[in-house]
């Protein structure tokens, strides 16, 4: 099973930018559909974001879409989400994820949470107004 470890969160001011990372280890993430999610307290971990293993098709939330960019570098092993234009409701943990499934057939990646085995312990991040 991979093993993932996010890190770059931080406090950040409303319409700032912020790029967040998942090392990978134990595995290649070239073999995996690879998502983030994301958690605010109270709140159940929603999708954010996903890309397709092979031909690099993303999928986005639509309360994302135009403003966060997910993307990877496999000679990294390394997955990344650019978030800009964030705003106070962004704020929340933000976990990375790989496919339970590698070489998943299909299109489109894997958006669920059941699709996804392996995660990361998150890294926090929290936008100002």
């Amino acid at each position: 099973q991979v093993q993932l470890v996010e890190s770059g969160g931080r406090l950040v001011q409303a319409g700032g930018s912020l790029r967040v990372s998942c090392a990978a280890s134990g595995g290649a993430i070239s073999m995996y559909d690879m998502g983030w999610f994301r958690q605010a307290p109270g709140k159940e971990r929603e999708f954010v974001a996903a890309i397709k293993w092979n031909s690099g098709i993303t999928s986005y939330a639509d309360f994302v879409k135009g403003r966060f960019t997910i993307s990877r570098d496999n000679a990294k092993n390394t997955l990344y989400l650019q978030m800009n234009s964030l705003k106070p409701e962004d704020t929340a943990v933000y976990y990375c994820a790989a496919d339970s499934l590698p070489f998943r057939s299909g299109n489109y990646p894997a958006k669920a949470k059941a699709d996804f085995s392996s995660w990361g312990q998150g890294t926090q991040v929290t936008v100002s107004s």
